[in-house]
């Protein structure tokens, strides 16, 4: 798992959920919220359970991954809904909160696993 690239596809939601409100799509939310459906998120649920499982920055990875997409997903409603702005993606924001520390716990679980 290229975890760097996990990185960039998390960051990468900010300008996607933009984007999408920007040219007035439609998201589909559950996809967007469920935390198994990007790479990512299949790996980890996959062969990353079964080799880091109980690596405790694994656990920490997990837990905020979910909390990305579940965040992702509410934003995603809101640009389904046609009341997006930016403070819902901004610094302090949920999404925001959540962007960040995923970012922060793929470093840590890439760190401890040396990949």
């Amino acid at each position: 798992m290229d975890l760097d690239a996990a990185i960039g596809a998390h960051a990468e939601w900010k300008l996607k959920l933009r984007s999408a409100a920007e040219k007035k799509e439609t998201l589909d939310v559950a996809t967007i919220s469920a935390d198994n459906n990007c790479p990512l998120g299949k790996w980890l649920h996959g062969e990353a359970k079964a080799k880091f499982g109980s690596l405790p920055h694994y656990q920490d990875c997990v837990s905020n991954h979910a909390r990305f997409h579940s965040e992702a997903g509410k934003v995603a409603a809101m640009v389904n809904q046609g009341k997006f702005s930016e403070q819902l993606i901004g610094s302090g924001s949920p999404f925001g909160d959540a962007s960040g520390k995923v970012g922060v716990a793929i470093v840590k679980l890439k760190k401890e696993v040396n990949l």
